[in-house]
């Protein structure tokens, strides 16, 4: 009885004085390998790497310090199983891998180590983008059909997509967002016809399964970072008016209230019901909350306050309901000048 006490106790000890479990990053992760890998090996991979990327994990493998038995099993663990994954993606095509994924770890497991795959074969492509400017991507791409800019941009940051888009003439504008606003997923082989076109710019595809490229989600990222003319060109031409609305929805988001300046938020909230304020805080973030409430009569707050207390069983749908009505009244200021929406950190507010 009193060894296993003792025996409690020495445990209880241990677990004080653990340290917590630090979640690596990538990077940290891929220098873990490479250290267990040995000189030898890691010199084999090295060879297959940019010189850059040699840079960046030989500086990591230095910072790395001291890493657990533990620790390295389970990265090593992780590292065999996306090598796995990207195997059975590559010879099979992402069903079959994610067949194999699922029997061999699960469902979850398979969606995860899919999804770090995906991610990973999308970044390789293309991968020259990165380093080019807005001006060579334009000269690169002015010629091209539509549809070609399209799934190009699509590869490529935002702001770089929105400033080779506003440098486009006003039809070839349209089209481009259009096309790149209907892509869902490109075959391998279309990218490399692409790729031909470009002559030889870009990187080869590695990968039999479709890449997610595109759609209405990053057509609204691109608008936030256009400049207003090219916005509002854009917009007066699409041909598909529930197209138009649905870009519209995704460029302005609840949450994105915190990114107004206060004056704004001050008159949108005159407008608003003051029911409709209740229910979308509801499901509000704190931040978003805070926002609001600091430009509010001290008097409307505390009502509002009041009643976010007594409001209870609340449907999601109308929660989102409320919300969409309230930005609707922010859209609507904003097009007819009397507040102002920040729009991709590109807008200077002088008071």
């Amino acid at each position: 009885m009193a060894e296993a006490a003792a025996a409690t106790q020495t445990q209880t000890a241990a677990a004080k004085n653990a340290k917590p479990k630090v979640e690596l990053s990538s990077a940290q992760k891929a220098a873990a390998v490479i250290i267990a890998l040995g000189a030898e090996k890691a010199s084999l991979i090295y060879k297959f790497m940019e010189d850059e990327e040699v840079e960046q994990l030989t500086l990591e493998v230095a910072r790395l310090g001291f890493l657990t038995t533990q620790q390295t099993e389970d990265i090593l663990n992780e590292f065999y199983q996306l090598c796995m994954t990207n195997k059975a993606v590559t010879e099979g095509g992402l069903e079959y891998a994610r067949a194999v994924l699922e029997k061999a770890y699960g469902e979850q497991a398979a969606i995860e180590l899919l999804g770090k795959v995906t991610r990973s074969l999308k970044n390789r492509e293309f991968a020259f983008m990165d380093k080019a400017d807005i001006k060579s991507l334009f000269s690169a791409l002015r010629g091209e059909r539509p549809q070609t800019i399209a799934l190009v941009l699509s590869y490529v940051d935002a702001d770089k997509a929105a400033g080779v888009l506003s440098q486009l003439d006003e039809k070839k504008q349209i089209q481009v967002v259009e096309s790149i606003a209907k892509l869902d997923s490109v075959s391998p082989a279309a990218i490399k016809i692409v790729e031909a076109e470009m002559h030889n710019r870009f990187s080869n595809i590695m990968t039999d399964t479709n890449i997610k490229v595109g759609g209405i989600d990053y057509v609204a990222d691109v608008m936030n970072n256009l400049d207003r003319t090219s916005e509002k060109n854009i917009f007066d031409g699409l041909s598909d008016p529930d197209l138009a609305d649905e870009i519209r929805k995704r460029m302005f988001v609840f949450e994105d209230i915190i990114t107004m300046d206060d004056r704004s938020v001050q008159r949108f909230v005159r407008d608003c019901d003051p029911r409709d304020l209740v229910l979308a805080l509801k499901a509000a973030n704190t931040e978003v909350a805070n926002k609001l409430f600091t430009n509010m009569s001290t008097r409307m707050a505390q009502s509002i306050k009041d009643d976010l207390e007594i409001t209870s069983n609340v449907r999601m749908k109308d929660v989102e309901e409320a919300q969409q009505r309230i930005v609707g009244i922010i859209r609507g200021l904003e097009e007819k000048g009397e507040i102002i929406i920040l729009k991709g950190g590109k807008d200077d507010i002088i008071a």
